[in-house]
């Protein structure tokens, strides 16, 4: 049987009365990114949190690289990268004295702090003082941080969170490149979902605790509503909804060939999407 590098089934959690997580279940499959999102109080970052090892969950089972967190070891955590949403230390190091000094931590397996310095784009700022870094170069030290023991995962919250657009597309490719090259699994959290269209292979979708969707992007655009499709046969114009767009407009051009004009497919955003469920779900509640 597969064993996957993130696997939780029917977590709980529970601060006295209140109900934080009501039997949460997903995994994560090796050298996928997967992301995780949801409103405000969701209950993400304790999922998170219960992942990384730093809270212990009240009921389900958890486990990561296949042991429980909540006992996880030195050994364990060396396996482990965490990117966290803000660093406010060691202002005062250079970045790749820091770099070179966290490597020492992995000894046989970290990378090379000049490669990894390079990987992440600092070379022309290896010399400089973190303190004087700009918002989207601490965001790459940070990569840099959580990737130095070459972690089999990683765990991102909010990783551009502040950025400006630019830095935010140039964290996103830094992001795929280096975890293509590391084949790390990794789980991320974010607020916008334009980066996790971008970054995820799958997305799961926490509201109140409990799991509302799981699947791709465009799965889960399906289950929030239809296809449309509009075209024009001659000087007339069409529309039509359906669950599959690429395989109506297949059939469409086996039946009219070129005569089929202005052919346009309309899918669900992800944002359409999320804020469809996200209402499905507490209507519910």
């Amino acid at each position: 049987m597969e064993t996957h590098p993130i696997e939780i089934d029917g977590l709980r959690m529970r601060y006295g009365e209140r109900e934080v997580l009501g039997g949460v279940s997903f995994h994560a499959r090796r050298s996928q990114v997967l992301a995780l999102l949801g409103p405000n109080g969701a209950g993400k970052s304790t999922t998170i949190e219960i992942l990384e090892g730093f809270r212990i969950r009240t009921g389900g089972a958890a486990t990561v690289l296949g042991a429980d967190p909540a006992r996880g070891d030195e050994r364990w955590r060396a396996r482990v990268g965490i990117v966290l949403q803000a660093w406010r230390d060691h202002t005062r190091w250079r970045v790749r004295e820091l770099v070179a000094h966290q490597a020492r931590y992995y000894p046989g397996r970290a990378w090379d702090p000049d490669r990894l310095v390079a990987a992440v784009g600092l070379t022309g700022h290896a010399g400089q003082r973190i303190g004087v870094l700009s918002g989207g170069q601490r965001r790459r030290l940070d990569l840099a941080l959580g990737l130095v023991g070459r972690p089999e995962v990683l765990f991102l919250d909010e990783p551009t969170a502040g950025l400006d657009p630019h830095a935010r597309r140039e964290f996103h490719r830094l992001i795929r490149d280096v975890i293509a090259e590391s084949q790390t699994t990794v789980l991320l959290t974010t607020h916008d979902l334009d980066e996790a269209e971008r970054l995820a292979a799958r997305i799961v979708i926490l509201d109140a605790g409990r799991v509302i969707a799981d699947g791709t992007a465009a799965e889960l655009a399906r289950i929030a509503g239809p296809d449309e499709v509009r075209w024009k046969l001659g000087a007339e114009q069409h529309i039509e909804t359906t669950s599959d767009a690429t395989k109506f407009a297949y059939e469409l051009f086996q039946r009219h060939g070129p005569a089929v004009q202005d052919l346009e497919i309309h899918r669900s955003s992800l944002e359409d999407t999320y804020l469809e469920l996200v209402r499905r779900a507490e209507e519910r509640q």
